[in-house]
This record gives C-alpha cells, sequence and structure tokens, in this order.
C-alpha cells in the first residue's frame, strides 16, 4: 500500500482507539485527571503516528502542543469552573494551531485573519476528517493484497448471513429448556440503553479524533500566511483621522470629569450626583471596563483598513493611537479605583475579580500594540497577545481565585462588614479549606449553614473515581475529613433547614 493509505489507515485505526479511551475516561465527571491523560495520549498518539509515517513536524505550531498538556493539567489542579472554562479555551486554542501549523508555517508571525482561519480549518477538518479519510486518502484494494482481501470480504459476509439464524435457532431452543435460557442470559444480558450511550460517547471521540489527527498528519494544504486587506476595503487617513480624533477628545473630556469627581473625595461625589461613593464606584467599573476593551478592535480595525500611501499617514495614525492608549489607560485606572472602593463596601465576587484580570490583560495586550502593531510589526501582536493570555491564565491558577474570594471576604468580618456565607459556602473545591479555616470567625447561623453545605458537597465518597481526581478536590475532603468532628459538632447543634439554594 503507498504512504498515504498507510498513514490514513493508521489514522483511523488510532482515532478509534483514542475514542474507545474518550469513552473509558471522559463519561465521568467534572474533568480531571481523565482529561489529562486523554490529551497526553492524543499528544503522544500524534508524536507517534509522525514518526511511524515519517511525517515531519517542521511548522511552529507543533510547539503548541506543549502548552495543550499544560491546561490539560490545569484540570487535575483547581476546581473553579471558570478557570476550567478558560483552561478548555486555551486547551482548544492550542491544539487547533497546532494542527494548522504542526507540518509547515510560522506561528509568530501571522495576522489576526490567519489565526482565525488556522482555529475554524482545524474545527472544520475534525468534523469532516473521517469521510476525506474514508473516501479520498485510503485506498481500500490496496490493504491486504490481492489474496487477502476477499477472503476477509468472504468471512464477513458469512458473519452477517449467520447472525439471524443464530438468533432464531437460539431463541427456539430457550423456550424449549428454562436452564438453557438462564445460561444464554447470564451469557449475553447486555443493557442496552448503557451499551448505546457508550457506543454514541465512544463514536463522538473517535470521531472528532480522527479528524483532528487527519488535519494534523494527513492534510497537505496549508494555507498562505499573511493575509491581506482586499484594496477596495482601504480608507483614507483623513477618515481614521477624524473618527480617532473624536474619539480622542470623548476620552479626553471624561478623563477630565475623572480627575474631578472620583479623585475628589466623598462629598463632591454625592453633591453632584446625588449617590453614594459605592453606588458610584458600582456603577462605572463594568461600563469602563467594556470601554477599554472595544478599544483594542477599533485600533486593530483601524490600522488594518488604513490605506498606507505615504509614512506621514502612518505616523499621523501612530500619534493618535498612542494619545488614545494613554486615555485608556487613565480610564482603566479610573475602572480599577472604582472597583477597589466598590469592593471595599461590598467584598469580593467571581465577576468581579475576574474583570479586574481581564483588564491587567488588556493592558499588556495594549503596551503590546505599541510595540508590535505601531512600530510596523503588525504581524508579531497575535502570538505575543495569545501567550500574555496563557500566561494570564497561568497567573489565574497560582492566585487559587475562589480561596482569594474567600480569604478576602473571611477578613472583612473583622471590619464589621457583611459575610455572604451562601455564596462563599458555594464556591469550588478551592475555597474549602479557607471555609473551614474560618469557621470560628462567623456566626452560629452563618457556621451551621457552612457545616452543612461543606459537608454534603465534600464529605469523601465511600466509591471515589480516580477519573475525577484532582488537587484541590483531594485537597476539599482532606480538609473535611480532618475537621470532620468539628464540622459534625457544629451541625449537631444546627436547627434543621432546607438545603441552600446554590445559585
Amino acid at each position: 500500500m503507498n504512504s498515504r493509505t498507510r498513514l490514513g489507515l493508521g489514522v483511523l485505526v488510532v482515532g478509534v482507539a483514542m475514542g474507545v479511551l474518550g469513552d473509558a475516561l471522559l463519561r465521568q465527571g467534572p474533568w480531571g485527571l481523565n482529561l489529562f491523560v486523554w490529551i497526553t495520549a492524543l499528544v503522544v498518539t500524534v508524536v507517534a503516528l509522525a514518526g511511524w509515517s515519517g511525517v515531519e513536524l517542521k511548522g511552529g505550531g507543533r510547539w503548541l502542543l506543549i502548552p495543550a498538556l499544560i491546561f490539560a493539567a490545569a484540570f487535575t489542579w483547581r476546581d473553579s469552573m471558570m478557570l476550567k472554562f478558560l483552561s478548555f479555551v486555551a486547551l482548544a486554542t492550542a491544539l487547533s494551531l497546532a494542527a494548522f501549523r504542526a507540518r509547515a508555517g510560522r506561528l509568530r508571525v501571522a495576522g489576526i485573519l490567519e489565526y482565525a482561519l488556522g482555529i475554524f480549518l482545524s474545527g472544520i477538518m475534525a468534523l469532516i476528517g473521517v469521510p476525506l479519510l474514508a473516501f479520498n486518502d485510503i485506498r481500500w484494494k490496496e490493504i491486504g493484497g490481492e489474496g487477502r482481501a476477499p477472503r476477509a470480504l468472504a468471512v464477513a459476509r458469512g458473519i452477517l448471513f449467520a447472525i439471524p439464524l443464530l438468533i432464531i435457532f437460539g431463541s427456539l431452543f430457550m423456550e424449549a429448556d428454562a436452564v438453557f435460557e438462564a445460561l444464554v442470559k447470564d451469557i449475553f444480558y447486555v443493557d442496552f440503553v448503557t451499551l448505546v450511550s457508550h457506543m454514541l460517547l465512544a463514536a463522538f471521540f473517535a470521531w472528532v479524533s480522527a479528524g483532528y489527527l487527519r488535519g494534523l498528519l494527513v492534510e497537505t494544504k496549508v494555507p498562505v500566511a499573511g493575509l491581506e486587506r482586499p484594496s477596495f476595503l482601504g480608507v483614507s487617513i483623513i477618515e481614521i483621522g477624524v473618527v480617532l480624533g473624536a474619539i480622542n477628545l470623548l476620552f479626553l473630556s471624561f478623563v477630565i470629569v475623572q480627575f474631578r469627581y472620583l479623585f475628589g473625595g466623598h462629598e463632591l461625589v454625592q453633591a453632584t450626583t446625588g449617590l453614594t461613593y459605592a453606588q458610584y464606584a458600582r456603577r462605572g467599573f463594568f461600563e469602563l471596563a467594556t470601554v477599554a476593551a472595544l478599544v483594542l478592535p477599533l485600533l486593530l480595525g483601524a490600522h488594518w483598513l488604513l490605506r498606507k500611501e505615504n509614512p506621514g499617514h502612518e505616523r499621523t495614525f501612530r500619534g493618535l493611537a498612542i494619545v488614545q492608549i494613554a486615555l485608556v489607560f487613565i480610564i482603566m485606572a479610573s475602572a480599577a479605583q472604582r472597583m477597589r472602593l466598590y469592593q471595599s463596601e461590598y467584598g469580593l465576587t467571581e465577576l468581579r475579580f475576574y474583570t479586574q484580570a481581564f483588564i491587567g490583560w488588556l493592558a499588556v495586550v495594549f503596551v503590546w500594540f505599541a510595540a508590535t502593531v505601531l512600530r510596523g510589526r503588525r504581524n508579531h501582536f497575535v502570538f505575543g497577545a495569545m501567550v500574555a493570555g496563557f500566561l494570564s491564565i497561568g497567573a489565574l491558577h497560582v492566585a487559587n481565585p475562589d480561596d482569594l474570594i474567600v480569604r478576602t471576604n473571611l477578613a472583612r468580618i473583622e471590619q464589621g462588614r457583611s459575610f455572604d456565607v451562601h455564596y462563599a459556602a458555594w464556591r469550588s473545591a478551592d475555597a474549602v479549606p479557607a471555609l473551614i479555616s474560618g469557621l470560628p470567625r462567623l456566626s452560629h447561623e452563618d457556621q451551621c449553614t457552612v457545616a452543612g453545605i461543606v459537608l454534603r458537597r465534600w464529605s469523601p465518597p465511600a466509591t471515589p473515581d480516580w477519573r475525577t481526581w484532582s488537587l484541590a478536590r483531594s485537597q476539599a475532603r482532606k480538609a473535611v475529613t480532618e475537621n470532620l468532628a468539628t464540622l459534625r459538632a457544629v451541625r449537631s447543634n444546627c436547627p434543621e433547614e432546607s438545603r441552600p439554594n446554590p445559585h
């Protein structure tokens, strides 16, 4: 058989194996160690198939298999749903771009459209790769040689002919003898609902795995780097200058107001707006974060549309963009100040924490934008922004947001502030050790709530499943076990109450 048929057949066989493994591992949630094992198997499969088939992985995308493994491993570390979502997005991005550029091409120098195209094509290939393998890549007549193929087909036809006859005669024998009937049922008993669910899940993972592996190892067409803007979409510096200039004036007027009101103190805000300082801070934070987020695509789009007819136009755009970025930094500082004030009044929540983290990532990306796009190195921008995103997600895992949220809000009790016990108790396993250690600070009623929820959610299971293991859940259950007597003592002195609403 030729090399393409050999590789296609190998991809198909390995895809089936990955499907069976996916059903065995990933049907059990929440994902933890099982996802890491499956992704590791996928990466090992890529390397092994490439070596076996002689396919050279020379593209820049091959290095993204490493962060894919790291973000899969993150599922075995933290338990926060938001962290898992961010890790999954990073994992999917890394795998998609690895498939797009593992064999050839560069990622460090690539435009936004090329990245978007790569992720899109990798997803499409995962969906349609199996039919392409079966009907285009594998030449079935070459498999097994001319003598073996007819014999294999004859055996398959014989099995198909025998099955209905076996069912008919077997059914008659079962009706004729109760002992034979019981023996057959014991041997061939099948829970068809469970069987179908296993088959469907295995088929899904097999289909996606084989399609992904085909896109990475078999597909030979690699889109050309540096997708250019069509000439008819170009816009002159006059239009761009008017737009950016007007927005800069609006931003400047807002910044002037910020210096007067936000940094002017409680009295000025209350006298002018009729709002408390905390209400004023709350009202503006998310709007300002949205403004900062919208500026980046605005500048990227304007730079892409700009007709660079002479160096002066680029310099004009650069000056307007630098002014806008400087004003956005002031606006982001205002947003951070508002959140600091609001947080001191009402505490820390997941939404507030992650929005602040997003603003921090935006600040880094704006600096990178100035260092690349505004210096004529636009094709370096997306890679750096992606790396900054990956590092930011890693930093969030180190920070352990749910634990930080609970510890921050517990510290407010000593300042006479309120503590939202239901919100804290329904955080992920990451927060359980902090909750238990902070139990003495809580009122008796809040202690009852925490003890009840923690015991229900995090008591060690009678039959633990290694597939869902993660360090966070392990530490949560260990903390419950070590403090079981205390938690039960608290619960024994509590009145009967309904299960608290997790929302």
